[in-house]
């Protein structure tokens, strides 16, 4: 291996090129001891029948179960305090999630006590299913049970233990019967102390699903269903965690089938999964499990969990929106979700995440402005002719899977402008902010003078300094003398008045307009301008409107834009002349604007 040069910590691959390797991949052997680990088909048997969940589609939400308040909680560098575990849960329940996980009330006095709240106060719906967590031991199972004594919500006590072969050597020191017996006497303790309530279901977790034997897991859980009588009354919940995420999605699909196809009592069971995100794939996992027959889906708001997170409940959630699947919750105040989450968390949202990052719905690019922009156009224009709500016709605005609105974003920052962008996000600004519609030629000429602006200042612009900069290039004075026009208009007949330096000219133009009658008084004092093109747009609009027109003029072999402003749509016309012979008469000799 090379070390670099400009990062000696590193050691440049430079080992021989595979055998196989085709001549446009030139990548070689790294320094990297990938020689260590072992896929996933040599650590556990992967079910190798024909699945069914690639055909399968998203068609409805699973049931939501936030553990926000217990697997995320124990990942915080600082947990909750109740005020805070209080509001996160106040949160969760306006939003509409009807099963939440609540806390270990065995391993802190904290998550007890909040527990506790819950059975002494109205805090939760009476819809809301309060779940607890609690290892396979007796006096934690007992101490769990004694926590939601006295709610009367619908209760989920829910049991763990870890399953898989390096768990069981390393961790527990039992073999695969030792492990059943264990977990079997934690099921009948969990019997012993709340059988008796109603209220209550059961629910058992395989830790480490993903690397435990498929024979086994299909032993344990339907030795569980069967001592707990799942049945579609009182179903149990068997929840299979990728706790280490270890392979590709598809692998947990495949694992999930299995289960879902091969698991006794089925009627009696809910078939739940944990993914983790380990290799950055927890939201695929959770999509494709539930393609392969999960029911229900436990994770974070925003990802929050262990190393690299509990699976996004928001990002999942949102992506069946995006495919016109009601999520079954309200995500109409993003914002209000993300800051109480960071909040609670003690936790930034990036800026990227998902359709919760402040920049996720912006566009810098000029290619992605302008179709954005087009979008937009199109979208009021299809929502005028059917004479609908915008809100309510098909969105396909490009670059944007969903419209902003939906989650509460506004669109004033759906485009941004820095030195990337082009002439569609610097017309969307203007347009945006103060209702001017731009030709697209105008469009091309103004993005030069954006880009010299973000060119020196390396920084992005705002809708009003771009407003600054076409003041500056279209409408302001650029000639040291006075120069003002005025018409009127009467019996075919138009009079110019012209005061340059104060210095007073008349003029009568018969049969023709305004603006050609000025080109032709501005000719006779020595400046001369063809007026190309003109456009009529506003500034703002209802009743403090003003009139704003754009003119596209020619000196010779020169062009330029300029545009006046005014109330009266005829006096901005001539203010816009009058600034384009300016222009023409002070633009360097050979200049072209």
């Amino acid at each position: 291996m090379t070390p670099s040069r400009a990062f000696p910590t590193f050691s440049t691959p430079s080992g021989v090129l595979p055998d196989d390797a085709p001549h446009w991949n030139r990548q070689r052997p790294s320094q990297m001891p990938s020689n260590r680990y072992r896929d996933v088909y040599s650590r556990v048997a992967v079910p190798l029948e024909t699945p069914t969940w690639p055909s399968a589609r998203l068609t409805q939400a699973p049931l939501w179960v936030p553990v926000d308040l217990r697997d995320g909680n124990q990942a915080l560098a600082e947990p909750m305090d109740p005020s805070r575990k209080r509001r996160f849960f106040e949160l969760m329940v306006a939003m509409g999630y009807k099963e939440i996980e609540v806390g270990y009330p065995s391993a802190s006095r904290t998550d007890y006590d909040f527990v506790r709240l819950l059975a002494e106060t109205d805090l939760a719906p009476a819809d809301v299913t309060i779940v607890v967590f609690t290892p396979a031991r007796r006096e934690l199972i007992e101490r769990t049970v004694e926590s939601v004594r006295g709610i009367r919500n619908p209760v989920v006590i829910h049991m763990y233990t870890a399953t898989a072969p390096t768990w069981r050597d390393v961790v527990l020191g039992q073999d695969r019967e030792g492990l059943i017996a264990l977990i079997l006497a934690g099921g009948e303790d969990v019997l012993r102390f709340a059988g008796d309530l109603d209220n209550v279901r059961f629910e058992f977790s395989p830790e480490v699903f993903t690397l435990t034997e498929p024979d086994f897991v299909l032993d344990v859980c339907g030795a569980m269903t069967t001592l707990w009588d799942a049945t579609p009354e009182r179903p149990v919940i068997l929840n299979l965690p990728a706790t280490v995420e270890v392979a590709t999605p598809n692998v947990y699909a495949d694992q999930i089938e299995y289960m879902h196809r091969n698991l006794g009592r089925r009627d009696g069971v809910i078939l739940s999964v944990h993914p983790h995100n380990d290799r950055g794939t927890g939201v695929a996992c959770a999509e494709l499990a539930v393609l392969a027959g999960a029911q229900r889906v436990e994770g974070c708001l925003f990802g929050n969990g262990e190393r690299t997170g509990n699976v996004d409940l928001v990002t999942l959630a949102l992506n069946l929106h995006a495919q016109g699947v009601d999520p079954m919750i309200d995500f109409s105040d993003i914002d209000e979700i993300r800051r109480t989450v960071a909040h609670c968390n003690g936790i930034d949202i990036h800026v990227r995440h998902p359709y919760a990052g402040d920049l996720v719905h912006t566009a810098f690019s000029g290619t992605h402005q302008d179709a954005i922009r087009k979008g937009f156009a199109e979208h009021r224009a299809r929502a005028a002719r059917e004479g609908r709500a915008e809100r309510d016709i098909e969105w396909r605005v490009p670059y944007l899977p969903i419209d902003p609105a939906d989650i509460g974003r506004s669109y004033d920052a759906v485009i941004r402008v820095n030195s990337q962008s082009g002439k569609g996000g610097i017309a969307y600004l203007l347009e945006d902010a103060y209702g001017i519609e731009l030709p697209r030629r105008l469009q091309i000429d103004l993005a030069r003078h954006v880009q010299q602006r973000t060119e020196q200042t390396g920084r992005e612009v705002s809708a009003a300094e771009v407003w600054a900069i076409f003041d500056a290039a279209y409408l302001a004075s650029t000639s040291p003398t006075t120069l003002r026009a005025e018409a009127e208009v009467a019996g075919g007949c138009t009079t110019i008045t012209l005061h340059a330096d104060g210095v007073e000219t008349r003029t009568r133009h018969d049969g023709v307009g305004p603006v050609e009658a000025l080109g032709t008084a501005l000719a006779g004092i020595g400046l001369p301008v063809e007026v190309l093109s003109l456009h009529q747009t506003s500034i703002g609009s209802g009743a403090g409107s003003e009139a704003l027109t754009l003119i596209e003029y020619r000196d010779g072999v020169r062009s330029g834009w300029a545009a006046g402003r005014d109330r009266s749509v005829l006096t901005a016309t001539l203010h816009a002349v009058r600034n384009a012979a300016e222009r023409s008469a002070t633009a360097p000799r050979g200049e072209r604007a």
